[in-house]
């Protein structure tokens, strides 16, 4: 290797030399960018989630109506993402961040036009379209800005943005809709959007190209480099075991966290009578928990490979006490008061996101960086076809069945089988060699 650090075709339990930690922080503040974009993106995926009880009583919509809505959401989500990878690979995080997340404002904005699911669901698709390329974006950058022993920590991190995100909604929102009219919650969470995108472009450069990173936060960022790699067509990637353990993992997972953003206000309402105004105090505290797993889960792992621990222990043995601990939530249905229902769902909140940040880890840490964009693309698009799945299936249920109780036993499996899954296929965590990507 000429003296450079191991390339990702090392095998993922080799430990490179490193140079010492630096004193620079630039990478950092892209990390909080990174939170920020989260916590907006999040903020405007829950507005119509927080308002579906007062808009559902008001024109009429009914539970398949609004898993319609979900359901078509997270299919073009699904196909947008699938090719938001690939294009955050040609285009870079920069630009690919800044024009997805210019399409999601605009998208989210013109909710405030229309009062039924069907004519919402136009709509709905162009921010699904946006939102599709910020998290590919998000994981570039990351992939772009932190070497391995700090990535899954930085993903934790922006990560938590979602919880902070659905903290801030149900507290901001029905205060907007109250005071403003409900219009005026899609019309100016999208503007704050729009700012960011003004923050994002006056900052963020590439690590050799930044004008505030030091020479020693570069030699640390850039003590694992790059290897110059063609585009990968998909039928490749898909002949990668490395590929399915990514894809699998998130079909399994993705449907339970979909399922808590579009529909914990409605279960709150409908189990415990739970009104819009007051929807702060339970959302806020499951998703304070929800944060507390995403930045623990990303620090345990981080935490393990530091101490010596080869990747593949590190990475499962997190997600095997996330798994572990998400199992109570089975039986948030049967619970006798709302806090009780409060804290089972904030642990399985907070263990997904313990769970996400290291499964999101897989792409930059087995793949070459060239690539990471299209796999991540693929790994979207399996978890959007699990959530619409799991929308029909919610849909379903609570028109005919009426409980939230088949939804919270499927959310409880979900981590165990998905850790299963991984395993199986990638038992070693090793890389994809690179004569198998030409």
């Amino acid at each position: 290797m000429n003296g450079l650090a191991p390339s990702p075709a090392a095998t993922a339990g080799d430990r490179p030399a490193m140079p010492p930690k630096p004193s620079g922080r630039v990478r950092w503040i892209v990390c909080g960018l990174l939170f920020l974009a989260v916590v907006l993106s999040y903020v405007d995926r829950l507005v119509i989630a927080v308002l579906k009880p007062e808009l559902s009583a008001t024109y009429g919509w009914s539970e398949t109506g609004y898993a319609d809505l979900v359901f078509w959401f997270q299919c073009a989500y699904g196909l947008a993402y699938l090719f938001a990878g690939r294009v955050i690979d040609r285009v870079g995080a920069r630009v690919g961040y800044t024009v997805a997340v210019t399409i999601w404002a605009i998208g989210h904005m013109l909710h405030a036009a229309f009062t039924s699911t069907r004519g919402l669901i136009g709509v709905r698709l162009l921010m699904a379209v946006g939102e599709a390329g910020t998290f590919p974006a998000a994981l570039a950058a990351t992939n772009e800005w932190f070497p391995k022993r700090e990535r899954a920590l930085a993903i934790g991190i922006f990560n938590a943005g979602s919880n902070v995100g659905a903290i801030v909604t149900p507290l901001l929102v029905p205060w907007i809709a109250a005071m403003f009219g409900w219009r005026m919650a899609f019309i100016a969470t999208g503007i704050l959007t729009l700012l960011w995108v003004v923050g994002w472009l006056a900052f963020y450069r590439s690590p050799s190209r930044h004008p505030s990173v030091t020479p020693e936060e570069r030699a640390w960022i850039e003590s694992e480099p790059a290897e110059a790699v063609r585009p990968v067509p998909f039928r490749v990637l898909l002949r990668q075991r490395q590929t399915w353990a990514y894809m699998v993992g998130r079909f399994m997972i993705d449907p339970v966290w979909w399922t808590f953003l579009f529909w914990l206000p409605d279960f709150f309402n409908k189990q415990f009578g739970v009104k819009m105004l007051d929807f702060g105090p339970p959302l806020i505290a499951i998703y304070l928990l929800a944060d507390v797993g995403s930045v623990g889960g990303g620090w345990l792992s981080s935490r393990l490979l530091g101490s010596g621990m080869t990747i593949n222990r590190a990475r499962k043995t997190a997600m095997f006490i996330c798994s572990l601990f998400a199992l109570p939530i089975a039986c948030a249905a049967y619970v006798p008061g709302m806090w009780w229902a409060v804290l089972l769902i904030g642990l399985a909140c907070a263990c997904h996101q313990g769970f996400s940040a290291n499964i999101y880890t897989i792409p930059g840490d087995l793949f070459p960086r060239g690539t990471t964009g299209s796999v991540i693309g693929l790994g979207g698009l399996a978890g959007a076809a699990g959530g619409m799945l799991m929308a029909k299936f919610a849909g379903t249920i609570l028109q005919t069945v009426g409980s939230y109780e088949p939804v919270f036993i499927v959310a409880a499996c979900a981590y165990m089988l998905a850790l299963l899954a991984i395993h199986l296929l990638i038992p070693r965590y090793a890389p994809v060699p690179m004569e198998r990507l030409s």
